[in-house]
């Protein structure tokens, strides 16, 4: 089975976060990194994108536990 691949605008849409904060997170290593498709495109594995929300609101369930 391939690895689903998403586009930028899939990926902010996904997550809600801004284009601006995106990149900036994910130079920062704060969100996932992309991976290059060609020359000049980029895109994010659809499951890096899911298993960062899901680790988003396991934090946020073990922080409301306390």
């Amino acid at each position: 089975m391939n690895p689903e691949v998403i586009r930028l605008p899939e990926a902010l849409k996904r997550t809600g976060v801004s284009r601006s904060t995106w990149l900036a997170g994910c130079k920062a290593g704060r969100y996932p990194r992309p991976i290059k498709l060609s020359e000049r495109a980029v895109g994010w594995l659809a499951s890096d994108i899911e298993r960062f929300l899901a680790e988003r609101v396991a934090a946020r369930d073990a922080e409301q536990a306390q």
